[in-house]
């Protein structure tokens, strides 16, 4: 990777804000320093264009997002659900309405005639198609074990924007009171309606609360007003133009509604990332005495390339979710990717554009001087470093206790993911009180079996009566089958609705698909269904995993070695980045299925986890992992290439970045929190769970695992063998130039003594 030099001193910024030594460029300013700050007028005013044509081409992403996405598309399941959408419209309701008679039975006269008048009703809507009921069936199924309510099924035909433009056209006419009946109105069209339009209400009131509380942290962080205000407009930037990326991709294929929570929260957390570390280091090159130019020029020579690095770093952890087929997946990838690298393409081509306009500008409005008393400006920062140095000093000391203790506590917390159930999204996602929610709560108490969640087996293939009849009779024998309907049959084709004895997708729902796909037919049959897409779900993910874990590790290790010139250090960041993470699956586990915290966060625990959270969670939190990571790497690399003191360099790495880093990550966690007070579980989960993961990250690991760990590697952290570092010296990432001294002798001497460097 080619060096990017460094500004040399005495350059002078000319009247449009750019280099002016009359060649375009200051003495010693290399080819990128030169190209983002030649113009950095121009460079802005482009980037407020691409802004405003990015509001504009993303304008109404989120109506066009979908709130599916967990099934295979390539799975029996999902075959056997387009056929049966094909074949038989009715076969699959995604409509219901919930018909309460009060007091009354639902057999009673009065009763019956308005539900049959409803029933007429939905049937002479346009776009709906399938209508039956319990009083034109009579099927037990649909009908209540206490007498006093009973269900109306119907299909609202088209895709899911299509589908949601219908029933809000209809579902207020259906709503409500009618005579001595009560309505209300669910079924799945209606779930994934009300989360689309949650979730949109949702990430509304989250950037609210993010914003704000994020500018009062950078405030903090930097003392200065302009300072703080650079990492929210970079952050801003990478939002608008990553929704107007998914309006645009959402032309071509499905887009997750989920997908902009993680467009928020990473375009926000690694812009401030980012530009925390970029301002941080122009800041401290002013301080030094250099001029805004050299300064840029120094920034984007060091922490500019481990900004590139980092978002590289990232970028693959999340597109490893490429290789999954469930859209839901692949739509975080699609974000995330655009979000990253947007951030990073602000933090270093706009971010130092403006840096070289403003100058000792950015240290302007310094609101710390309301409570410093006139304390010295850098005496809050230099006593912080001195603290993280003192703390690297003690735990390097203590070495094998530290890494003991931290190691062995975070396995424990991760503990209770062993008993990790998967499971489906369904209704419960949404809080207690939504419509769809209160309407399949009421079916799953106080229904017979689980209507609504059933098994469609399709037969296909000319068959006899007798044949039909046969295979029902297997069908029913199963011991999980509470009862079989059909078969309807229509051509060469047809299918039988099983309802098994328990919850839908409990483990013996999931034992029925099996049974079920194994029971022999003078036919071809597919077995679809909720059970069934979850099972085929499942499948895809355990069959992708490991593809997706050697992706993610083995181009991660060769990045890190890229930045290190060490073997054994890149072992070390998957390693422990995976460690860092128990944490949280733990915690997914014991608040999200076991339902521990319910009531003081507010959700509905369904008693199981959906199947492809945790692989979401994995990707993005090990990605944010490895952030911190290389931030700390690489300013501990900068200092063993000038000093060749191993100790000196784990000390001094963390003494400059562990106040940064613990800042990120708090600031990060605040916008991960803000999604988390989504009322749609999912989403709670997905906040939640990467706030807790990024704080055991900075907190505990890279400040206590970390050092430890290569204390007691000691000098063997930097070694690679002959062939490996002559491909390091030749295309490895360098921070400035190497000036290597002879290494002092490792020893365990307290090295407290040495001074903290500013």
């Amino acid at each position: 990777m080619s060096e990017v030099n460094s500004a040399g001193g005495g350059a002078r910024v000319g009247p449009d804000g750019g280099p002016d030594d009359g060649s375009g460029g200051g003495p010693g300013v290399g080819g990128w320093t030169r190209f983002v700050t030649a113009r950095p007028r121009l460079s802005l005013l482009v980037a407020l264009v691409l802004t405003a044509l990015a509001v504009v081409a993303g304008s109404g992403v989120a109506d066009r997002l979908g709130s599916g996405g967990w099934e295979d598309p390539g799975a029996q399941s999902t075959y056997a659900t387009k056929a049966l959408e094909r074949e038989f419209p009715a076969s699959q309701p995604n409509l219901l309405l919930l018909i309460d008679s009060g007091s009354a039975s639902v057999d009673d006269p009065a009763v019956a005639a308005e539900a049959k008048r409803l029933v007429e009703r939905l049937a002479d809507e346009k776009g709906v198609t399938g209508v039956g009921s319990y009083w034109q069936s009579g099927s037990p199924a649909l009908r209540a074990k206490d007498g006093h309510e009973a269900l109306v099924a119907a299909r609202i035909t088209g895709e899911e924007k299509a589908a949601g433009e219908t029933l809000d056209r209809i579902a207020p006419s259906f709503r409500g009171t009618h005579g001595p009946i009560e309505v209300e109105v669910g079924g799945p069209v209606a779930v994934r309606h009300e989360i689309q339009t949650t979730i949109r209400e949702d990430l509304t009131r989250a950037e609210l609360i993010a914003l704000p509380v994020t500018l009062v942290l950078l405030v903090m962080v930097f003392g200065s007003a302009v300072a703080a205000l650079l990492p929210l407009l970079v952050g801003i930037f990478a939002i608008l133009g990553t929704n107007a990326v998914l309006r645009g991709l959402t032309e071509f294929t499905d887009v997750s509604v989920f997908a902009i929570n993680l467009t928020t929260a990473l375009g926000l957390g690694l812009a401030i990332d980012y530009a925390l570390f970029i301002v941080r280091r122009f800041r401290e090159e002013l301080a030094t005495g250099a001029e805004p130019l050299t300064a840029v020029g120094t920034t984007l020579r060091t922490a500019g390339r481990t900004v590139l690095f980092s978002s590289l770093t990232v970028a693959v952890s999340l597109a490893a979710m490429l290789l999954f087929p469930q859209y839901f997946l692949r739509s975080f990838a699609y974000a995330g990717i655009a979000v990253v690298l947007l951030a990073a393409a602000a933090a270093l081509i706009l971010l130092p554009a403006a840096l070289v306009l403003l100058g000792h500008r950015v240290n302007s409005l310094d609101m710390r001087r309301l409570f410093r008393r006139g304390k010295p400006r850098a005496s809050s920062d230099a006593a912080g470093g001195a603290a993280w140095g003192r703390m690297a000093n003690l735990v390097m000391r203590r070495a094998p206790v530290f890494a003991v203790a931290t190691s062995v506590g975070l396995v424990v917390l991760g503990l209770p993911f062993l008993g990790v159930k998967f499971g489906t999204a369904d209704d419960r996602q949404l809080p207690s009180g939504a419509e769809s929610h209160v309407v399949q709560q009421h079916i799953r108490e106080g229904f017979p079996g689980s209507p609504g969640g059933g098994l469609e087996v399709l037969a296909e293939g000319r068959a006899t009566e007798t044949q039909y009849a046969q295979y029902k009779e297997r069908i029913a024998a199963l011991p999980e089958v509470l009862r079989v309907d059909g078969p309807l049959v229509n051509g060469d084709s047809a299918y039988f609705t099983v309802l098994p004895k328990g919850e839908a997708v409990d483990e013996g729902a999931q034992r029925l698909v099996g049974e079920l796909r194994a029971t022999n037919a003078p036919f071809d049959t597919a077995v679809t269904g909720t059970a069934a897409v979850l099972v085929d779900s499942k499948h895809a993910i355990a069959e992708q995993l490991p593809w997706a874990a050697a992706f993610i590790a083995i181009v991660t290790l060769f990045l890190v070695f890229l930045l290190t010139g060490s073997v054994l250090i890149p072992i070390q960041a998957v390693l422990l980045n995976a460690l860092s993470l128990t944490a949280m699956f733990g915690a997914v586990v014991w608040v999200f299925q076991d339902g521990h915290l319910s009531g003081l966060l507010g959700f509905t625990s369904s008693g199981s986890i959906e199947t492809t959270l945790p692989v979401l969670m994995f990707c993005v939190a090990f990605g944010l992992s490895m952030d911190y990571g290389v931030f700390l790497l690489s300013r501990i690399k900068e200092e063993y290439d000038q000093t060749g003191d191993h100790r000196e360099a784990v000390r001094f790495g963390l003494q400059r970045t562990g106040g940064l880093i613990t800042a990120a990550a708090v600031i990060l966690a605040v916008v991960m929190v803000a999604i988390g007070t989504s009322r749609v579980t999912n989403t709670k989960m997905l906040g939640l769970g990467i706030a807790l993961a990024v704080l055991m990250d900075a907190m505990i690991v890279r400040s206590l695992l970390v050092p430890a760990v290569m204390r007691l590697t000691g000098r063997a952290t930097w070694w690679a063998p002959g062939p490996l570092r002559r491909f390091h010296d030749r295309f490895g990432l360098s921070e400035g130039e190497p000036q290597k001294a002879e290494a002092p002798a490792e020893d365990d001497r307290d090295r407290d003594k040495v001074a903290a460097r500013g």
